[in-house]
């Protein structure tokens, strides 16, 4: 019996998927849960896997298109086994059509998530524009020209016309291969003499010289626009800002580095536990918006923001009030390098309840982050630096640190925030409390 091959819900937040690689080709044997392409996610690249066994008989998809989940992705079945009935059933890669999540449709992390997936966003496949009129130049077909966002980029690149081609993908769609095929055959000096590229990827003034360049949207980066959007417009959001003594953190990193390298940590691995079990202290901060409740965490798993070069990451470090500081520092260190590589693990990048940004090393004295829906709050760490303050009526140089904590006001009150961040001061200021 034949298995169909969909476009998986990879993380709990994934609308879309791109096909990055075929791992297999047609007429491949496979196996269920043997690896067939690689996907990537709005989190990480990850790999689709069969869900029966047989002949991968059809690749509906090509490498580097963007599809909505539980779009139809390929067949595998017998090697003799008629597949027509599926293939003619397999809809559209248009993006006008919504894609419809089959009943067997396995998604990830998600079991409350409906069965019909939401339409592909039209970026994944803008139609391209009308050529320009040309006497030496066919007529345009009717409609859109179907084309994949990478042959898109390359045809603005050679400056070539979709518009003229005949695509060999599923439906007539235009990839990599045609573009290839056509700038092999074109003659010299045609690219130059575009009239105006379909997809305006780039707009040529020379063969050298753009005046801009339109990069897509990688899936990350599409993620991170949606959220935003969710939370800093429809959430009223106010701030409370603190300024923390870290005189006595400096003293007692010292003290762990004589120890042996192994008991090394940094500011921020003493800042994260800090916060963590300030957060197990007030677990009315510690706290998703429910729409129609609150829901209270009774365990504190804490979202670290990491930058990488598509765009802002959330690896989670799990239970983080109950691990020592030097297991907070390893677990740290390992989950930034495996988000910068796209290596993590959806149950690394979900399931925060509360969730930190730190922009000291970039030498930022004080800034505002935005709020990672449902969480109620979000604490944003600057540059530590030596000020002169006084103490007990002295004037005395102590290394300070400023913390903005962003507040949902639909869940905590400014009371309730000062607090928290009176008992942050407290462990911060006194880290000893934090080893015993």
């Amino acid at each position: 019996m034949a298995t169909k091959v969909f476009m998986e819900a990879l993380s709990p937040t994934m609308e879309e998927g791109k096909l990055v690689k075929w791992l297999k080709n047609e007429g491949d044997a496979v196996k269920t849960g043997d690896p067939i392409g690689e996907v990537e996610t709005d989190k990480a690249i990850m790999e689709l896997v069969a869900r029966g066994d047989g002949v991968l008989r059809k690749r509906l998809v090509n490498e580097g298109d963007s599809v909505a989940v539980g779009t139809l992705v390929g067949v595998i079945a017998a090697a003799d086994e008629n597949i027509e009935a599926l293939l003619g059933a397999a809809p559209a890669p248009a993006p006008s059509a919504p894609a419809v999540a089959q009943s067997d449709s396995p998604t990830v992390g998600q079991s409350d998530r409906t069965a019909t997936a939401p339409a592909a966003p039209a970026a994944a496949a803008p139609p391209a524009a009308a050529p320009a009129a040309a006497p030496a130049t066919p007529p345009a077909p009717a409609g859109p020209v179907r084309s994949s966002p990478l042959a898109r980029r390359l045809a603005s690149e050679k400056g070539l016309d979709l518009g003229t081609m005949q695509g060999s993908g599923p439906n007539g769609r235009i990839i990599k291969r045609d573009i290839e095929a056509a700038a092999s055959t074109a003659p010299a000096g045609a690219g130059a003499q575009a009239a105006v590229p379909q997809s305006s990827q780039t707009v040529r003034l020379s063969d050298s010289q753009t005046d801009f360049t339109d990069v897509p949207l990688t899936q990350i980066r599409k993620i991170i626009a949606k959220r935003l959007g969710e939370s800093i417009g429809p959430i009223p959001t106010f701030y409370l800002t603190a300024e923390l003594d870290l005189t006595r953190v400096m003293e007692m990193r010292a003290a762990m580095a004589a120890l042996g390298p192994e008991f090394k940590v940094s500011v921020n691995d003493v800042l994260l536990k800090a916060i963590a079990v300030a957060l197990s202290q007030h677990p009315e901060v510690n706290a998703h918006w429910g729409g129609d409740h609150i829901r209270y965490h009774n365990r504190v798993h804490l979202g670290m923001a990491v930058a990488t070069d598509d765009g802002l990451i959330v690896p989670v470090i799990w239970d983080a009030d109950k691990k020592r500081m030097s297991e907070i520092s390893r677990e740290a260190k390992e989950l930034a390098k495996r988000a910068r590589e796209r290596k993590l693990k959806p149950e690394e990048f979900t399931g925060s309840t509360f969730s930190v940004s730190n922009l000291g090393m970039f030498g930022i004295d004080q800034f505002t982050a935005i709020i990672n829906p449902p969480e109620a709050a979000i604490i944003a760490i600057g540059t530590g630096e030596d000020k002169l303050v006084v103490i007990d009526g002295e004037p005395v140089v102590r290394q300070r640190v400023r913390l903005t904590m962003s507040c949902d006001h639909r869940i905590i009150d400014g009371a309730i925030g000062a607090k928290f961040l009176q008992t942050l001061r407290r462990l911060v200021e006194n880290p000893l409390m934090l080893v015993y």
